[in-house]
């Protein structure tokens, strides 16, 4: 490191982290594109209608107060305004905090410059900072990341969405201070960042928004974005004249060949393009120094990567520049394009040559890299300059400036094409090989200069060996044939092997010239005395000869070598050229020929290595971002493999798709025992041979997937065994989510009820599923995965997701997508949009599935009886809709016990919602509203009277109903909220009833097991406290998990709200329950309480599992006071029947029948009524009902 960057370098050192902190910038802007909430981009409709009045751009302030109050006078703006907030203020600071980390960034390089104009610095100015080596780059990259900055932010997060963002920070933070506590500058950081007007398009077109000035000019783009903060005028005239003139990066070097000099200065133009937005004085008017700046860079390559692949093409973004569009228009003309392509084509075709011949098997090793590092290295560099210019000049900007100046560059790109003859195999080809070379070099070149030292001494002492042996050969002590002694050979050999101990590879220019000598001496002795006639005396001299010719050149072995290919290798320009143009190239191959995954290795290695450029300086500088920024590019850049090796998993569905259809329709399953003479019917000898024959097509994929070695890219090593079960899991959970979305639609259809419709969707989308299960049972082992074990856990995965995006709707504080613990980027959950029409308004298939079984179950149109636990149409002929036995069970098929838990998990959200919004609404009148306080009053005062019924009661009937009827239009509506509430009770029911059924048979260990736990939890946890600490809770919330899933749970016990007790709160529910049970009359046929009419909106069973659910959220005391008033009323109603007729009246025989079924269904004793109830009525009332003849 030189000394501008030493520690104790305050110049350098603040420079550096300026650099450093603008490439994490950049990082976290590209991290932050892909979370930017929708409502704030209002691309649709819907969102414009309903977060229009609350999603504002900069137009908000100038009627902010307004606004404000507007929102503040309606309730569902507030709502709205108040769920938004809670939701997204969390990303929204974020976003806040990178936009003001733009203009601090501007601000910390504007101090900077003025400091070093100032003389803060000794012996520091902005002339000497751009006369070191190190100083001059870090000062020209501080401006071009800056420029770097705005125009990524302006490509990625459009204008208009900053402006909401930053207005969304402004009303929801106060705009004061910034998490940190540090005071907030937002009003600099909108007027830096407001809308451009810039809009970059789906297909790659770009928009400018223009707007006309007094003098009819239009606004330009981007140099009046770039002057919204205004740096040091001389700052930048140094800066651009030291791009213009110098080689900052000492480039030329690499590239010695004048052909490449445009390549060798690319990453300089770069930089120069984006700073001369600061100065475009130059673009319009200075056309001698453009000529001067085109011929030096552009003269043949007029499309440039200015930051990680995001390219832009000369043609179009110097569109609306006079001096620039006509020094570039100099270079591109038609003759000279043609020129360039036809050397371009000569070029390719030798290098692809070349390289092919290079990369065969068995050529590149160890010795052919040591004696041809030089060629090699040549061939790279040609090969790479060859790649950069045909990747760049063949494919669209990445990021298009302008749109009329579009149209001209299109026209040169199409002229190019045709000249070229350009086919993108041939370029995929070089791509390939040229990773391939790269990558085996290096490898060779790493394990070289490991053990070079180790190898060089071997080889010496081999060498002094062979010289040995000669020496005693020549002194007759040796008994070779037919050498003769020569005293003087003999003493010669022995001086040159002692000349060879001598030797040390750390003085390598001695050596070398010492080793030439003795392989020139070599064979010189060999010429004079005619050593070559005797076989044995050559072979030893040509073996020392070797060996020192290995010595040789493992000293020219230098150790920068690796370092120039680094350089030559640069890859950064592809980023996105690659994802974006080659990923349809790479797995046609890949599909074509499994095999290729271990050239398409190579290539990313190449792609990795790129990772360098934004890391350089975060790393130099000892950042904390190093592991942020560098965690993102390498996840970037897995996640492109991935999309690449996807095709392995898609080819290999589409085949398991043919053997699924096979194995669930057409082949039959042997059974345990088979008659012989069946066995033929059984075989199917075609069906299964092609069963086998897309079974090896899927192995052969596996196989070829396999062979990729495990690889380390970025930070991140990829397993291919583990990238084939992501790329497996992917597919899986593409193919479920689907299956699952479109076989729960639910299309009424003539001649089927509503329940046969569910029943036949349930068993098709349970076939599909058993399809799945059988061909991964089938295919796990030539997968080398577990199959079964990825199927469950996706299919369980999916389910739970999309139940916690159903459950938002009734969450103010929503789980956002990347929020959810079952998303995953490297595995996603593809989401569908919710079906049009639909008239539940689900989000998805969960959504459907619960609605429509609550529209099979309505207690308007059903009966459920308890015995049958079934549901029945109310119209005759009361045909079954629902049993319930069989229907859960063909659910749990169809969605497995997580698609169970996950619609009771759904229920519960739904009942906790509707218990919220109306047991609130409930018990403010029931404590505020002054009729209703005191008509209960009075009405508690003469029921716990001594005297009561006395003479207040002589018609008890008659005095219940003066009561029950103030509330006559309260009941319906409390009326159906009961019915809905003991509807989702029902189901939640039946569903703990399936759970703990299917679990006793298919997991009973772990059903005992957890019921024994949970037993022993409950006993310690009713005499002891310790197991309230955090671990203990977190031990109780994992088992009631499991708990769940083997359906060891009673919903009605499950407390949604706290709540006040109230005694007015049984009282009321009395007064309903006695005002409705009159409608119901006993079935002898069914035992149990049926509607009188059929007509009748109610159910006996959902209405007292709503009762039920209502007292379950106050203290038990409730419950047992409002049984107290429902036995008073019996026994009043009773004595005053018995004493005038002598003979029950069906009001109390319904209301007996009724308290039992709630003490049935409530779980309690029977002597719960025998306290309150005399023995003679609770045991005889059939019979005192009967008339006497």
């Amino acid at each position: 490191m030189s000394e501008f960057l030493s520690e104790n370098n305050a110049c350098g050192q603040n420079l550096l982290n300026i650099v450093s902190v603008g490439n994490s910038i950049v990082a976290e802007i590209l991290r932050l594109k892909e979370y930017v909430p929708s409502i704030y981009r209002l691309e649709n409709a819907g969102d414009r209608q309903k977060y229009g009045d609350i999603v504002l751009d900069f137009s908000y302030f100038k009627v902010a107060e307004a606004h404000e109050k507007k929102i503040e006078q309606s309730a569902d703006l507030s709502d709205l305004d108040l769920e938004t907030r809670t939701n997204h203020l969390q990303l929204i600071t974020r976003f806040y905090l990178a936009f003001q980390s733009v203009h601090h960034y501007a601000t910390d390089l504007q101090q900077f410059i003025e400091e070093l104009n100032s003389g803060y610095y000794i012996q520091q100015t902005l002339e000497t900072v751009l006369q070191d080596e190190e100083g001059k780059q870090l000062l020209c990259e501080s401006l071009y990341l800056y420029g770097v900055i705005l125009l990524v932010l302006d490509f990625h997060i459009p204008g208009d969405v900053r402006e909401r963002l930053l207005i969304a920070y402004y009303r929801y933070s106060g705009g004061d201070a910034t998490p940190s506590g540090d005071e907030s500058n937002i009003h600099d950081v909108c007027l830096l960042l407001r809308s451009t007007g810039y809009v970059q398009t789906a297909v790659g077109a770009a928009r400018v928004a223009t707007s006309q000035s007094a003098a009819g000019t239009e606004l330009k783009y981007p140099e009046t974005y770039f002057a919204r903060f205004k740096f040091d005028g001389n700052f930048i005239d140094l800066v651009l004249a030291r791009l213009r003139c110098d080689d900052i990066y000492n480039q030329l070097a690499i590239y010695p060949h004048p052909m490449h000099r445009t390549t060798a200065l690319s990453t300089q133009a770069a930089m120069l393009y984006v700073c001369l937005y600061f100065s475009p004085q130059m673009l319009h008017t200075q056309g001698a120094q453009m000529r001067e700046i085109v011929d030096k860079f552009f003269s043949d390559n007029w499309t440039l990567s200015i930051y990680m692949g995001i390219t832009v093409n000369l043609i179009d973004a110097w569109s609306h520049f006079k001096a620039a569009s006509s020094a570039i228009a100099n270079v591109v003309t038609s003759a000279a394009i043609k020129t360039l392509c036809q050397q371009q084509r000569e070029q390719m075709q030798k290098t692809l040559q070349k390289t092919q011949e290079i990369v065969r098997d068995g050529v590149l090793d160890e010795a052919f890299v040591l004696e041809h590092a030089n060629q090699i290295i040549v061939l790279m560099r040609q090969a790479n300059v060859l790649l950069r210019w045909h990747c760049l000049h063949t494919s669209p900007a990445v990021f298009v400036i302008s749109a009329s100046g579009q149209q001209a560059a299109g026209q040169v790109h199409q002229l190019l094409l045709q000249q070229l003859q350009f086919e993108q195999s041939k370029l995929y080809n070089l791509l390939l090989n040229c990773g391939q070379l790269e990558l085996t070099v290096r490898e060779l070149l790493a394990e070289l200069q490991c053990d070079r030292e180790a190898r060089w001494s071997r080889n010496r002492e081999e060498a002094m060996q062979y010289l040995r042996e000669l020496s005693e050969a020549f002194a007759g002590t040796r008994p070779l044939t037919k050498i003769e002694a020569n005293p003087q050979l003999q003493q010669w050999f022995a001086q040159v092997a002692q000349r060879l101990h001598k030797l040390d590879i750390g003085k390598p220019q001695k050596a070398g010239r010492l080793i030439i000598q003795v392989m020139q001496a070599l064979d010189e002795v060999q010429e004079y005395h005619n050593l070559h006639a005797n076989m044995l005396v050559k072979q030893q001299l040509q073996e020392t000869r070797d060996l020192l010719n290995r010595m040789a050149q493992l000293i020219n072995l230098k150790e920068d070598i690796e370092i120039h290919i680094q350089m030559i290798s640069d890859f950064s320009y592809a980023w996105q050229l690659l994802q974006r143009d080659f990923t349809a190239i790479m797995q046609d191959n890949i599909k074509r020929q499994p095999r290729a995954v271990i050239g398409i290795r190579a290539v990313f290695l190449k792609l990795a290595s790129t990772l360098e450029v934004p890391l350089m300086r975060i790393n130099q500088a000892k950042s904390e971002d190093l592991v942020s920024v560098s965690n993102y590019y390498s996840t970037e850049l897995a996640n492109f493999l991935r999309r690449v090796l996807q095709i392995v998993p898609e080819t290999m569905f589409s085949i398991l798709a043919r053997i699924i259809q096979l194995l669930t329709n057409v082949i039959k399953e042997f059974p345990t025992r088979l008659e012989k003479e069946k066995l033929r019917e059984y075989a199917q000898f075609e069906e299964r041979s092609k069963v086998a024959q897309w079974t090896n097509s899927i192995a052969v994929f596996t196989k070829g997937i396999l062979m990729m070695k495990t690889t380390l890219v970025g930070v991140i090593e990829l397993d291919p065994k583990q990238l084939l079960e992501d790329g497996i899991r992917k597919e899986l959970v593409n193919h479920l989510a689907n299956a699952y979305n479109l076989g729960l639609i639910f299309i009424p259809e003539k001649g089927k009820t509503c329940g046969q419709l569910l029943q036949a969707k349930l068993q098709a989308l349970a076939k599909t599923i058993e399809g799945y299960r059988r061909s991964f049972e089938y295919i796990e082992d030539y997968l080398r995965v577990q199959g079964l074990r990825i199927l469950l856990e996706e299919s369980q995965r999916i389910i739970n997701y999309n139940v916690e995006k159903e459950c938002n709707c009734f969450l103010r504080n929503k789980v956002q997508e990347w929020q959810s613990h079952f998303q995953s980027q490297t595995i996603p959950i593809p989401n569908f949009l919710p079906l049009q029409g639909d008239p539940s308004k689900s989000n998805n298939f969960i959504g459907r599935l619960a609605h429509e079984l609550l529209r099979c179950t309505e207690p308007r149109q059903t009966i459920y009886l308890d015995l049958k636990c079934s549901w029945y149409d109310k119209r005759p002929p009361h045909a079954e809709l629902l049993a319930g036995s069989s229907f859960f069970s063909v659910l749990r098929e169809a969605m497995a016990p997580a698609g169970l838990v996950g619609l009771e998990r759904l229920y519960a959200h739904m009942l906790a919602d509707e218990l919220k919004r109306n047991l609130d609404k409930l018990q403010k009148n029931l404590t505020a509203d002054r009729m209703w306080c005191d008509a209960l009053a009075q009405m508690t005062k003469e029921l716990e009277s001594r005297d009561f019924p006395g003479e207040l009661a002589k018609q008890p009937i008659k005095y219940y109903q003066s009561y029950t009827q103030r509330w006559l239009k309260v009941w319906p509506t409390l009326l159906d909220w009961m019915l809905s509430l003991g509807q989702k009770q029902l189901l939640r029911q039946h569903i703990a009833s399936e759970l703990s059924f299917s679990s006793k048979c298919d997991a009973k260990l772990l059903e005992n097991t957890t019921d024994t736990l949970n037993r022993a939890l409950m006993l310690e946890l009713s005499s002891n406290t310790q197991l309230c600490d955090e671990q203990g809770v977190i031990m109780l919330t994992e088992l009631q998990e499991i708990l769940q899933y083997t359906g060891n749970y009673e919903p009605l016990e499950q407390i949604f709200l706290t709540t006040k007790n109230t005694h007015n709160m049984s009282l009321f529910l009395f007064l309903f329950s006695i005002a409705h049970v009159g409608r119901l009359q006993h079935s002898k046929n069914t035992g149990s309480l049926l509607p009188k009419s059929s007509k009748d909106a109610i159910d006996c069973v959902p209405l007292i599992m709503g009762l039920l659910t209502i007292l379950q959220q106050f203290h038990k005391n409730v419950k047992m006071l409002y049984i107290s008033y429902m036995c008073q009323y019996v026994v009043t109603v009773a004595e005053a029947q018995l004493t005038d007729k002598e003979m029950l009246g069906s009001e109390v025989v319904t209301m007996l029948h009724f308290l039992q079924a709630f003490v049935r269904l409530a779980h309690l004793p029977l002597s719960v009524l025998e306290q309150r109830i005399p023995n003679m009525i609770l045991n005889e009332f059939d019979y005192l009902s009967t008339p006497v003849k």
